[in-house]
C-alpha cells in the first residue's frame, strides 16, 4: 500500500457565489475605511478649523466669557484670509454658563456669531437686524426652553462653544478709534451670577497668533481635534449620517479615540488625500459659476448662498462649502450677499492673464481703474497659498489699501500695483513683496460695493508678468 502524501500548504478556498473571498476581505475593509475617512475629512474640515480658532485664541490669552481680544491684524497673525482692513474683536463664549447678551453700540461694526462647526448663528451690527444702530443680542444655548425677555434679538446656538467675530471699520483710516470701538461692546450673562465681573479686553496686535488648522490638517492630529469637538458638544441632527461614518472609524461621542496602528495609517492617508482634494477644489475650481467676468481671470471668493449654509433649493452644495472653508473662515448670509450698498464684496485672484498660477519668484502688475465702485474703501491683500494666511516677509505687510498705503493716489485715473520679490524702481509704495518658490493669491475686497461692481461696467485688470530689464 502506498504512502498517502499530505500538503502543508494552506489552500484558500473560493467561497460560494455571493460571498467575499477571504483573501480580499482585509483589502476591501481598508478601502472602505479610507473612503469613509476621506469623505469625513472633507465634511468636517470647517469643524476642525473652528476648533483651531478656539485653540489659537486660547493660546493668545482669550478666555471664554472672561477675556476677549482686539487686534489690528498683521502677517504675524496666522488665520485663513484674515485682512488688515478692519480690526477684529474675537469673543469666545461657553454657553454651558447659560444665555449670554452681546450689546453692540451704534456705529460701524460688522459682527457674526458662529458655532464651533462654523455654522452661522447670527449677524450683528451693520449686516444684522440692528443695522448698525446698536442693539442687544441674546444667544441661547442648545436645548434652552425657558421664556426669553423682550427687548432682545434672540438667536439659538447649536453648540455651547460660540465664537463672535466683530470687525470695526476704521472710518477715515482711524485704526485706534476702531480698536477702541470694539471695547465698548458689552457682554454679560442674561442672569449674571453672584460675583460676576465685567470681561476684560486684551490687545493682541503685537502677539504672534495661529488660529488655523494647518499644523493638524495632514496628520492624525486632525482626527484628535475632531474627536475633541464630537466628544464635548451636543450632536447635530443634520450631521447624524456623518457621525455614522465617524463611528465606523472609531470616533464616537463618549468613547476614547484610540486607533490601532492600521487605523492610524488609514487616517493619516485620508488626511493627506482629503487635503489635496480640498486644495484642488479651492484653487483649481472647475465650476463655471466661479467666473466673475468671462474676459478676466478673477473668481468669486465665495459662491452665492444667502442663507449662510450653502443650501440650494434641493441640496446642500458640499463642493462649494468645501472650497470656501479650505481658504476662509466663517459663513453668513451677509458674507455671500451680492447687492449694491451693503456689506463687502470679495474677488479671488490666483492666476495671471496667461492662466498661470501666481508665482512668488516673478513680478506682476495689476492695473486698477479709478474710482473703484465702493462707498467706503477697498483693498488688495496677498495670501500665502500654503497657509492661506497673509504672506509673511520682512516687508511686514501684505495689503495695499485705499485708506492707507494708497490714500494719496485716489484721484489717479488708474493705479498700477506691483507684486514680486523686489520692488520695481520707484514703485515701493505700490508694491507687496512675495517669496520665490511659493505660490500666492489675493482677495480684492470692496466695502460698501456699488452697482458697477456687479454689472460689469467696472472691472480690474488681470495680473500681468513684468519682465526684468
Amino acid at each position: 500500500m502506498g504512502t498517502q502524501m499530505t500538503s502543508t500548504t494552506a489552500v484558500v478556498q473560493k467561497p460560494p457565489a455571493g460571498f467575499p473571498a477571504p483573501d480580499e476581505v482585509q483589502r476591501l475593509y481598508d478601502e472602505a475605511d479610507l473612503n469613509r475617512a476621506v469623505q469625513a475629512y472633507r465634511f468636517f474640515y470647517p469643524t476642525v478649523s473652528g476648533a483651531a480658532i478656539f485653540k489659537g485664541n486660547t493660546e493668545a490669552g482669550v478666555v471664554e466669557n472672561k477675556v476677549f481680544g482686539v487686534l489690528d491684524t498683521k502677517p504675524r497673525h496666522v488665520g485663513f484670509t484674515l485682512n488688515s482692513d478692519t480690526p477684529y474683536g474675537p469673543i469666545k463664549l461657553d454657553l454651558h454658563a447659560g444665555p449670554f447678551v452681546i450689546e453692540l453700540p451704534a456705529g460701524p461694526l460688522i459682527g457674526a456669531a458662529l458655532d464651533i462647526n462654523q455654522r452661522w448663528i447670527a449677524d450683528m451690527g451693520i449686516p444684522g437686524p440692528d443695522e448698525g444702530k446698536g442693539g442687544k443680542h441674546l444667544l441661547l444655548p442648545p436645548g434652552y426652553k425657558d421664556k426669553t425677555p423682550d427687548g432682545y434679538y434672540v438667536w439659538k446656538a447649536m453648540t455651547n462653544r460660540v465664537i463672535i467675530a466683530v470687525r470695526s471699520l476704521p472710518v477715515n483710516g482711524d485704526v485706534k478709534g476702531a480698536l477702541d470701538r470694539l471695547q465698548t461692546i458689552k457682554v454679560r450673562p442674561l442672569n449674571p451670577p453672584i460675583g460676576w465681573t465685567e470681561p476684560k479686553w486684551l490687545d493682541l496686535t503685537e502677539k504672534p497668533q495661529d488660529t488655523s488648522p494647518v499644523k493638524w490638517e495632514n496628520n492624525v492630529n486632525y482626527w484628535e481635534m475632531l474627536h475633541w469637538v464630537i466628544d464635548t458638544e451636543p450632536p447635530l441632527d443634520e450631521y447624524r449620517h456623518q457621525y455614522g461614518e465617524l463611528a465606523a472609524l472609531g470616533i464616537v461621542k463618549g468613547k476614547p479615540f484610540a486607533p490601532d496602528a492600521r487605523m492610524q495609517r488609514i487616517l493619516e492617508k485620508a488626511a493627506k488625500c482629503g487635503l489635496a482634494q480640498l486644495r484642488a477644489q479651492s484653487f483649481a475650481d472647475r465650476r463655471p459659476d466661479r467666473v466673475v467676468w468671462k474676459e478676466r481671470k478673477w473668481e468669486w471668493a465665495a459662491l452665492r448662498y444667502e442663507d449662510g449654509y450653502f443650501n440650494t433649493a434641493n441640496y446642500v452644495d458640499l463642493e462649494a462649502r468645501e472650497g470656501w472653508f479650505y481658504q476662509a473662515v466663517g459663513a453668513s448670509p451677509a458674507m455671500f450677499r451680492r447687492q449694491a450698498g451693503g456689506g463687502s464684496l470679495y474677488w479671488l485672484g490666483l492666476r495671471d492673464n496667461n492662466d498661470a498660477y501666481l508665482d512668488g519668484g516673478k513680478t506682476y502688475k495689476l492695473t486698477v481703474p479709478q474710482p473703484v465702485p465702493g462707498k467706503l474703501f477697498w483693498s488688495v491683500t496677498v495670501y500665502d497659498a500654503e497657509t492661506r494666511s497673509q504672506i509673511a516677509t520682512d516687508q511686514g505687510k501684505a495689503a495695499l489699501r485705499s485708506l492707507f498705503e494708497l490714500k494719496d493716489k485716489m484721484t489717479w485715473t488708474a493705479l498700477d500695483l506691483y507684486f514680486g520679490p523686489n520692488a520695481p524702481p520707484g514703485q515701493e509704495g505700490q508694491w507687496i513683496k512675495t517669496i520665490p518658490g511659493k505660490g500666492w493669491f489675493v482677495y480684492f475686497r470692496v466695502y460698501g460695493p456699488e452697482q458697477a461692481a456687479f454689472d460689469g461696467s467696472w472691472k480690474p485688470g488681470d495680473f500681468e508678468q513684468v519682465k526684468s530689464t
